[in-house]
Parts: structure tokens; sequence; C-alpha cells
């Protein structure tokens, strides 16, 4: 099986940049931070501290978390059997993704999942710990990202599209805030693997940033004959 791990800060593009490389190579799109934001809707709905480590891992074995791919390849993601592919998506559980995704036990409880997918076909998965706890084994690695403001931008304008009533500084404050999380967690933190390509779209469109992306996965894999 050939594994593309893409890692790499909120709001660089990951999720849509990942999901058309692997319609274009036949692969299956993972997002991980799917599964998180899951974990972290659940936690949302029952009023639990996101940040109480001991009672978010008191709700884990309540929570069964599954996803299918819809006739358009696009992931759709279930959380204790019911549809939450559009309610993760909101703002405010992007917050609360972040926080249960420090936590040492949701990322033990979700490991096996993502790697069982990795061992059974050719995957494109993204997140924030693929290349280097995840999938340490995957073929090609990339590091995606742009400064923050970018980032920022990038993501105001999405939820915008979507209909959500947002601000812009609030935005870029939850973002720094969850750079901030991500790469000084305990658990798997942010980090560029080693052998891992560092792509840096700031000021890129997102059609030359996957360009970007797709030229480094190809000269990869040229170069490992894959």
């Amino acid at each position: 099986m050939i594994n593309i791990a893409i890692d790499g800060p909120s709001g660089a593009g990951k999720s849509t940049i990942s999901r058309r490389l692997a319609s274009e190579f036949g692969y299956v799109y993972i997002d991980t931070g799917a599964l998180y934001r899951a974990v972290g809707l659940y936690a949302f709905r029952n009023g639990i501290d996101s940040k109480n480590a001991e009672a978010v891992a008191g709700t884990l074995d309540k929570i069964e978390i599954s996803f299918t791919h819809d006739e358009n390849g696009v992931q759709r993601v279930y959380l204790n059997g019911e549809d939450v592919s559009a309610d993760i998506r909101q703002h405010e559980i992007s917050m609360y993704a972040s926080n249960v995704s420090a936590i040492p036990s949701v990322r033990a409880f979700l490991l096996e999942l993502q790697r069982s997918i990795a061992e059974k076909q050719n995957v494109v998965m993204d997140g924030r710990d693929i290349g280097t706890v995840i999938l340490p084994n995957a073929q090609v690695k990339l590091f995606l990202t742009a400064t923050c403001e970018d980032r920022a931008r990038r993501r105001y304008e999405e939820l915008v599209s979507r209909g959500q009533e947002v601000d812009y500084e609030k935005v870029l404050a939850d973002m720094r805030e969850r750079d901030e999380n991500d790469s000084k967690r305990a658990a798997a933190p942010l980090k560029q693997a080693d052998d891992a390509v560092l792509v840096d779209t700031t000021g890129c469109t997102l059609e030359e940033g996957y360009l970007c992306v797709k030229a480094a996965v190809e000269q990869r894999m040229k170069e490992k004959a894959l």
C-alpha cells in the first residue's frame, strides 16, 4: 500500500488539497481532523469541558465514530450513527477539537482506527501528526503551511461561504490559539517530520497551492520509484 501523509497547521488547505489529490491518484482520502472534531462535538453537545482530560476520557466508551465516502468520494463522518459531517465544521467546534486532540487517551482511541485504514488501501491522510506518529513509515510525507494571517483569511472566507456569521479578527485569534495548542501539546505536537517536504502556500490561490503539492508528491514518488 502507498500512504501519503500531509501534515500542517489549521487552515493550511490540507483537507481540500488532500481530497483533490486522492481523487486524482485514485486513492482513499482520510481527514483525521474530522475524527477529533467528532469527539469535540460530543463534548460540546454534552456540556463537557474539552480541556478536562479526565472528563473527556470518561466519555470515550460512549463514542462510536465511523465514516463512509459518498458517490463523489467525499468523506461522511458518523457519531454514534448520526451523520455529523456538517455539524463538526461549525467554527465553535474547532477549539473543542483542538483541546481534545491534546488528550493522550483521545489520540490512543483514534490511533488504531487510522492505522488500520492505511494498512488496507492506498490513502492520502491529512492531520497534525500523520507523518510523525500515525504513519511514520508513509512513503510520501509533506508539511503544508502558510502564514497565520493567510490561513485565517482562507478560513474566514470558507465559513462565510457556508453562511456562518463570523468575525475575521476572532477567526485569527482562534487560529493563533490553535497553533499554540497544537505545537506545544505534550501528546504528539504538530511538527514537520524529518523526511517531510515543506510546502509553503502563503499568497497562493487554492489552485496554485494544489499544483505545488501535486508536484512535490510526484517528485517524491519518482525519487522512490513508486
